[in-house]
Formats: structure tokens, C-alpha cells, sequence
């Protein structure tokens, strides 16, 4: 066994990601902090995964949005939610969605480094991960909207 120390990423100035004046801005120093990110993943391709989760939770959330912007709502925490720790429940819910589809999206490129045998094995095992992450995320967008977990159907 081997230790290999990543590096701590020691930012000079907090770093966001904004889309629409609706949504919060996302911290990059909050993901890596919350997700338990290490140096191993760049600014560059965390900020990569975090824009494409943010237009992910966005679309998703788009009806719903301008429902709510339509009732005078102009940004996410102005909508009357329960409070948890002083801060809105659609910010929370909305926050876990974005970092959850962004880590599962950094893990799935995680196996790029590595074709092996051992690599492809850990790969089989991360996708247990990724599994859970995206359900995480979709669970927090079903929160959101105010709709069950799960949808059932007979045939």
C-alpha cells in the first residue's frame, strides 16, 4: 500500500457559478467542501461538471420557475418555504441537486486515468456511486416540484 498525498486547493478568492438572476450562485469552495473533493479534481473540470449540472437542474426546474416568477417571485428564496439552519429548503434542495449530478458526473470521468483490470473493477464499484448520486439529485428535483418519489404504472 502506497499513500499519495493529493493536494488542498488554496483559493485566493471564493469562486461561483451564476445562471439566471432566479437561481443562487453556486460556490465551488461549498462543493468541494460538502462533496469531499480533493486537489485531484481541477477548477477547470470542476467548474466544467458544475455548469453542466446547473443547466441539468435549471431545465428540469423551468415550469416550475415561471410559475413562480409569474406569482412575483424573482428569486429562489423569496418563494415562502420551511427554513432549516436560516436558509430556504428550495436552496437546499436545489444546491444538493446541482452538486449531486456534478460529483456523479466528475466520478464517471474518473476511469479515463485508468483502463486496467484494477480500473475497470473500480469503476463497476463507482457506478454504484453514480447510481446513488443521480438519484439523490433526482429525489431533491421531485422535492422541488412538490411530486412522489417514485412513479408507478400498471401495465
Amino acid at each position: 500500500m502506497t499513500f499519495i498525498a493529493t493536494p488542498v486547493i488554496a483559493s485566493e478568492e471564493e469562486k461561483y457559478i451564476t445562471s439566471s438572476e432566479f437561481w443562487p450562485a453556486i460556490s465551488l469552495s461549498e462543493f468541494r467542501n460538502i462533496m469531499r473533493l480533493d486537489g485531484t479534481v481541477t477548477d477547470e473540470r470542476l467548474k466544467h461538471a458544475t455548469c453542466s449540472s446547473i443547466l441539468q437542474v435549471n431545465n428540469e426546474l423551468k415550469e416550475w420557475r415561471i410559475t413562480h416568477q409569474t406569482n412575483g417571485h424573482n428569486n429562489l428564496v423569496s418563494i415562502p418555504a420551511e427554513q432549516i439552519n436560516n436558509q430556504s429548503e428550495y436552496l437546499l434542495l436545489y444546491q444538493r441537486a446541482v452538486f449531486c449530478f456534478a460529483k456523479a458526473n466528475l466520478i464517471e470521468r474518473y476511469n479515463d486515468y485508468d483502463s486496467t483490470a484494477k480500473g475497470i473493477k473500480d469503476n463497476e464499484e463507482l457506478h454504484d456511486t453514480t447510481t446513488s448520486l443521480r438519484r439523490d439529485g433526482r429525489i431533491a428535483i421531485r422535492d422541488i416540484l412538490g411530486v412522489n418519489h417514485v412513479t408507478v404504472e400498471l401495465i
